[in-house]
């Protein structure tokens, strides 16, 4: 692993979607994480959007989110799967491999697990001409996957080559889950990870995460959590991970702070990840 395997999300960023891309790509990272709104919401238009990414000249990501999509039944069944497919061609649009898929939180759904994956390996099939792969992440509020062991049991179930888990560092420390889960995890099948912290130890309800994680997160090394989330990146390495990490630090001060004072700090992270959890030290600059 070395700093290109670090990205940032763009919903870090205060400001527009050109100025986050110059922000991001002066810091000297070359991987962005989008969001569909940046693309959706551009005032120029879709195609000036698009246009804006790949001229940046950053490797994107992954793409997101699309959110409760599975378990339904009839009409909105067949709605989300219209939604799911424009999300898919977006993604293919701006130059992305992977869609980004959160556990579904909708009172509408069933949790069945058979019905959960047979949805899911439907989306992965769906996304298999556009050479995209779906990485399905538990919300730690979640309404029946809350933890990343039941997105683990989902993607296992599916059986789609293209289908595979993504991991948030927030949901899993919001959840107190245990790290030894991972040790039944195929590191082949982990497609994303997303690492952010937070000020306190626990969140005690739904509600506490939801306002947490929307609001308050900080970067690695910034946060209560630093022990383990270096423990997290540790047992991936160990694990033989060797995909992408990105930064998903939703934080309203934030989003106050120019775009270059944030992915300076992003940076910092980046560095310091690398070099207490894996002993990666980088070279000092020469006199």
């Amino acid at each position: 692993m070395n700093l290109n395997h670090f990205g940032m999300d763009t919903i870090t960023l205060a400001g527009t979607l050109e100025a986050k891309l110059a922000a991001v790509k002066k810091a000297g990272f070359t991987e962005i994480m989008l969001s569909a709104r940046d693309i959706a919401g551009h005032p120029d238009g879709y195609e000036v959007a698009v246009k804006a990414v790949k001229d940046s000249g950053l490797d994107v990501t992954g793409f997101q989110v699309l959110r409760d999509f599975e378990g339904l039944s009839g009409d909105l069944k067949g709605y989300k799967l219209e939604i799911a497919k424009h999300m898919l061609q977006m993604c293919h649009d701006v130059g992305s491999q992977l869609l980004l898929v959160c556990s579904s939180t909708s009172k509408h759904a069933d949790g069945d697990i058979e019905l959960v994956a047979e949805d899911l390996k439907r989306l992965a099939m769906l996304a298999v001409p556009l050479n995209i792969r779906v990485a399905y992440e538990a919300l730690s509020w979640g309404r029946y996957v809350n933890q990343y062991p039941q997105s683990w049991d989902v993607v296992a179930l599916a059986d789609a080559p293209n289908l595979g888990v993504g991991l948030d560092s927030f949901h899993i420390f919001a959840h107190s889950s245990d790290l030894s889960d991972l040790d039944y995890m195929d590191p082949e099948k982990i497609f994303f990870v997303q690492l952010s912290d937070f000020m306190w130890r626990e969140t005690r309800t739904p509600e506490e995460r939801i306002e947490t994680a929307r609001h308050m997160r900080v970067f690695p090394g910034e946060g209560a959590h630093s022990e383990d989330l270096l423990a997290l990146v540790r047992k991936l390495d160990n694990l033989g991970y060797d995909g992408k990490y990105s930064f998903e630090v939703f934080n309203d001060d934030y989003q106050q702070l120019p775009p270059h004072v944030v992915t300076a700090r992003a940076m910092n992270s980046a560095k310091w990840v690398m070099e207490k959890a894996l002993r990666r030290y980088l070279p000092l600059p020469k006199a």
